[in-house]
């Protein structure tokens, strides 16, 4: 969709289709209410602007919104209208080791325990291993660091899922 289009949705149509792009039902209704916006940098810098006014609350709410890192399963069940997204997005999931999916599987539980969420890797471009990597690294972080740090990578995957959506990128959005 243009970016015409979208700012001619209805409210409700408008916060749906935000709602794909990051699962914060508060940045969605305030991304609605900002409209119009009058080129893509705009939209970007607004979203980005309110994603960093946002509380711990609404980013765990975000975070709520993704399947695990290499949970295909769950991730066609549970988030059936960002599915496709999402495995364009873990691509370097899909073709990996069990022994690596494995270790991810588990890294992901012992994230989840200490944190109160599950890891949030922007994982365009990333290979399993990669993450795998990052998971390990990240969980010696205190919470209070690796809540700003998964912020920033729902931040990144949000951009790009509004790239998915207004700016539909050849190869992109489907």
């Amino acid at each position: 969709m243009t970016l015409d289009e979208f700012n001619a949705l209805s409210l409700n149509d408008a916060h749906e289709e935000l709602l794909r792009c990051c699962g914060s039902f508060r940045w969605a209704l305030q991304m609605t209410e900002r409209r119009p916006f009058k080129n893509v940098e705009n939209l970007f810098a607004a979203a980005d602007t309110i994603w960093n006014t946002l509380s711990e609350r609404d980013w765990k709410e975000a975070f709520s919104h993704h399947p695990k890192i290499g949970d295909i399963k769950s991730l066609r069940k549970k988030f059936a209208t960002t599915a496709q997204w999402a495995e364009g997005e873990q691509a370097g999931v899909v073709q990996t080791s069990e022994k690596t999916l494995k270790a991810l599987a588990e890294g992901n539980n012992l994230y989840e325990a200490k944190f109160g969420y599950i890891f949030i890797v922007c994982a365009t471009g990333k290979s399993a291993e990669e993450m795998l990597a990052l998971l390990n690294a990240r969980l010696h972080h205190y919470p209070a660091e690796e809540i700003r740090i998964a912020a920033e990578e729902q931040r990144k995957i949000t951009r790009i899922r509004l790239e998915k959506l207004i700016l539909q990128i050849p190869g992109i959005h489907q």
